[in-house]
């Protein structure tokens, strides 16, 4: 204990430096800790970490997948939802299928059974990767509703294909009935018990005397226990995480207080990236452990290293061609939604950066780790070792190869030149703030006729927003109109949830105003 504890702190602060050195050099922060984990693990004398392949499932994909169904655009996901569903279901089952044929043809031992177990760890492309590439560049919200709703699903439906291809290699059969209608009660149970669940924790936080920390604090533990409640009734605990977080995520200005959000923020914001940042150092440190098993298994590492580029080359390949298959299927039976190009090099280049987005991560390593040992019958599981060297070639070479050429793409390929909607966010923006500021001004009208004639405090904040509509914002409060700020601050969240109706507005700029408005409460709470 006195060992590794030293050596988890410096992990952390190796992560919080490469973060620092990643943003200097505008490089994705993933990229500088797989490298720098492999270069550690070559230090003689450091302790080896290991990890219950029996936990990682429940350690790392539980936080991770609820804090990303927080962040995710429920209302771009609906408006979205036909090419979110193909990349997530249809193009991750295709992915694991060309693998599980190549492995299958060209890999000595691997069955088809173990060719779908390996397809189903490498097919999910990594949200983490992506959204710190895309920090870097400037895409369309579309584009980035799209990658986010893809990353979010895609993790459900290949981990349900690994689990299915882990039961195949242990049992040595596959019944297509019974198959079938497991796969429908995973999915089925997975999303009633999360979104059961979740209604549950809802209503604990609004009925129940919490206070921000306690909030907080039930908000870490409520994705483990989605997790592990779905996972005892054998449905998919991945399924009940994302779609209880979704729930809660709609529900946010229900339950939680401007205290809770943003101070829930901050913490998820710092646990999640420690979480990430942890997983893909680990990449590095199993790497010379994994060596030493292929090397007692007499399998040469140069024969590993091939095998490893040959499927990166298939997972590439097969992203791309569906990218390209989809905007064909668009094209024919969808044109009306089809992103409009100015010339044949741009719509030719779209399907091919969306393809080249396929870097993989953090789910992809869990998958892999999660592997058991052993079979059930006591015997060895056959090329664990090879499919964790092949699981770590895939997410090395995604990483540096994709990972790195990805913005000059987008940059020099000048994909989104005739996309960009900066100009219109902003204009978007600048109509919200003139919106709110009408509402407040007929809100408080309103008060002011009705209810508080004669009251001096109103009268100065009338007179306020009175100005406020043709000037910009000026910092005031008197205590006395302290109570009615409150209530004109509710109702300018409720004026934003109904404008958030509007498919139309990016439902980032309605987040930014709310986030904005809790910051403003948590401010008079100070005075």
């Amino acid at each position: 204990m006195h060992t590794i504890l030293p050596f988890l702190l410096a992990m952390v602060a190796a992560i919080v430096l490469l973060n620092m050195w990643a943003a200097r050099l505008k490089i994705a922060y993933p990229i500088l800790l797989v490298v720098f984990g492999l270069f550690v693990s070559f230090i003689p004398g450091l302790p080896v970490v290991k990890i219950n392949p029996d936990l990682i499932f429940f350690i790392f994909l539980p936080p991770l997948l609820f804090e990303a169904a927080w962040s995710i655009s429920f209302k771009e996901m609906k408006r979205w939802w036909r090419i979110i569903g193909s990349f997530a279901f249809l193009v991750v089952f295709f992915t694991a299928l060309a693998v599980a044929v190549t492995a299958n043809y060209f890999i000595p031992g691997f069955t088809i059974a173990l060719g779908f177990l390996l397809g189903g760890i490498v097919s999910p492309p990594d949200a983490v990767s992506t959204g710190a590439i895309m920090k870097f560049v400037k895409i369309p919200t579309t584009t980035s509703a799209i990658l986010e709703g893809e990353s979010l699903l895609n993790d459900a439906s290949s981990l349900i294909i690994f689990r299915f291809a882990l039961i195949a290699v242990g049992t040595g059969q596959f019944v297509w009935q019974e198959a079938s209608l497991d796969f429908l009660w995973m999915i089925i149970g997975g999303t009633g018990i999360g979104l059961l669940l979740a209604w549950i924790f809802v209503q604990a936080h609004k009925r129940l005397p919490t206070e921000p920390s306690s909030d907080i604090a039930l908000t870490l533990i409520e994705p483990y226990l989605m997790y592990w409640v779905a996972e005892q009734f054998h449905c998919s605990g991945v399924l009940a995480v994302v779609c209880g977080g979704l729930y809660m995520s709609a529900k946010r200005m229900i339950f939680l207080n401007s205290s809770s959000r943003i101070r829930g923020y901050s913490v998820w914001e710092s646990f999640v990236f420690i979480l990430n940042g942890i997983v893909f150092l680990i990449i590095g440190l199993e790497l010379p452990e994994i060596v030493g098993g292929l090397r007692s298994e007499g399998i040469p590492l140069k024969i590993a290293i091939q095998y490893g580029v040959l499927i990166t080359a298939i997972l590439i390949a097969a992203r791309i061609i569906s990218a390209y298959a989809a905007m064909l299927a668009t094209l024919i039976f969808r044109p009306s939604v089809a992103p409009r190009a100015s010339s044949a090099k741009r719509r030719f280049l779209m399907p091919l950066m969306l393809g080249w987005t396929g870097m993989r991560g953090v789910v992809s390593l869990a998958a892999a780790l999660a592997i058991p040992i052993t079979l059930e019958n006591g015997l060895p599981f056959p090329n664990r070792n090879l499919i964790l060297f092949i699981t770590f070639v895939v997410i090395l070479l995604t990483l540096l190869v994709q990972g790195l050429t990805l913005p000059y793409i987008i940059k020099y390929g000048h994909v989104f030149d005739d996309f960009t909607d900066e100009e219109k966010d902003k204009q978007v923006r600048e109509e919200i703030k003139h919106k709110l500021k009408q509402h407040i001004y007929h809100f408080l009208k309103s008060k002011h006729e009705n209810e508080l004639n004669s009251h001096a405090g109103l009268e100065r904040m009338l007179k306020h927003w009175e100005e406020k509509i043709e000037v910009n914002d000026t910092e005031w409060m008197n205590e006395k109109t302290k109570d009615i700020f409150f209530e004109m601050l509710e109702s300018q969240r409720q004026f934003l949830a109904e404008l958030n109706k509007d498919v139309s507005i990016d439902e980032s700029i309605i987040r930014h105003q709310l986030y904005q408005i809790d910051l403003e409460e948590e401010r008079l709470k100070m005075i």
